[in-house]
């Protein structure tokens, strides 16, 4: 048999429906609110009870301590254990799924057997598109930040069962809350609006000043609700009157917000919006989206260029590595036909190279000779006589 919960275990159940974090899901046909184990323990350990007080122990220590607290509470009909079951398609809706995914693939084959007849005279124009939608997605590629793809996660459904073994476990295990105490918040609340219908309900006794006040009160909330409408319907006309004017050219709108989805303040803000719709506005995003494919085009040129520049570069370094090892050799080869020359000159000097010579030209040589040292020994002999 259990008993009637105390004070302090009723304090702690509070605390923890109010700040463990909470989920809701249907049990049974009913909407219940469940939490997981681990987080109510966690909830618990940072209370005001984890805390010793003076003269006497906390009453949350361990985790442990914890668990058999909470095995109270279970006990005590604060919470009971539930099992998740995950929901599976039913037979019928997997044999559906195949049925159409054969339809769809034979549907698709015959669409492809028709379009290969007809590809070959639109392959033209379909390469041109194809150039085009290409450097479109470039510059949206370019445009948007890096990074992987992310994939659309689904959440697998699931529904709660009673569980049979009703204990308070560590972990992620499911416990489903009967304790619904009301918040205070909810019960400040509604004594207000109580007070407030029967202020209304006592409106003849009120007295005459505060009366008054409320009647001008009402008036000027009328004419400010009435405003607003007029304001929203006068802004469409507007809007008909230029559109119809321009011919669907110009789009105006004054107080563009004023019924959208936003707050009081934003509602007012911006004044008006314009839009123009024609041949120009269309002329215009062509030009861009042309200047920005010769952008593109230019720095790729610009960038081939560069790379051809080094190479050419490269190729007449290596040129002058070879003009320059080449003038070495040739200047070596003179130098060595030089000293050939020279050594030729030498010998033929010393006498050591012979020629047929006949007399006649030996007769000559000698007579040649022979007037040679003469003339040396005159001119031996007159810087004699000078010097004396």
């Amino acid at each position: 048999e259990v008993g009637e919960p105390f004070k302090e275990e009723k304090a702690v159940a509070k605390y923890l429906r109010f700040n463990c974090p909470t989920k809701s899901t249907n049990m049974m046909g009913h909407r219940v609110d469940y939490f997981i184990a681990s987080k109510a323990v966690d909830c618990l350990l940072d209370s005001k009870w984890a805390k010793a007080k003076k003269g006497e122990e906390a009453l949350f220590t361990t985790r442990e301590s914890v668990v058999d607290y909470c095995n109270r509470l279970l006990k005590k009909q604060f919470f009971h254990r539930a099992l998740k079951v995950m929901k599976m398609k039913p037979d019928k809706d997997t044999k559906k799924e195949k049925e159409k995914g054969k339809a769809e693939s034979g549907k698709e084959e015959e669409k492809k057997s028709k379009k290969e007849s007809g590809k070959d005279e639109k392959t033209k124009k379909e390469k041109e598109k194809e150039k085009k939608k290409d450097g479109e997605k470039e510059e949206c590629k370019k445009d948007e930040t890096p990074g992987t793809p992310k994939k659309k996660e689904t959440k697998r459904k699931f529904k709660l069962e009673p569980h049979e073994d009703q204990v308070f476990l560590d972990g992620n295990e499911v416990y489903v809350w009967i304790y619904d105490p009301v918040h205070f918040k909810t019960f400040a609340m509604g004594l207000v609006l109580v007070i407030a219908v029967i202020a209304a309900t006592l409106f003849p006794l009120w007295p005459a000043e505060m009366r008054v006040g409320v009647y001008y009160l009402s008036v000027g909330a009328g004419c400010f609700v009435a405003s607003i409408l007029l304001l929203a319907v006068a802004r469409c006309i507007l809007f008909l009157i230029i559109w119809l004017i321009t011919g669907g050219r110009h789009h105006f709108w004054f107080l563009p917000n004023l019924t959208a989805d936003v707050g009081f303040i934003d509602s007012f803000r911006p004044l008006y919006t314009h839009e123009y719709k024609g041949p120009k506005a269309d002329s215009k995003k062509e030009e861009k989206s042309e200047s920005k494919k010769q952008q593109k085009y230019d720095s790729e040129e610009k960038s081939d260029s560069e790379k051809k520049e080094e190479e050419d570069g490269k190729t007449e370094g290596t040129r002058n590595s070879g003009t320059e090892g080449s003038g070495g050799e040739r200047h070596s080869d003179t130098d060595s036909d030089r000293r050939e020359d020279d050594r030729s000159q030498h010998s033929s000097g010393n006498g050591n190279d012979f020629e047929m010579i006949t007399k006649e030209e030996l007769e000559q040589q000698t007579d040649d000779g022979d007037c040679e040292e003469e003339e040396e020994e005159d001119t031996e002999s007159r810087p004699s006589h000078g010097k004396s």
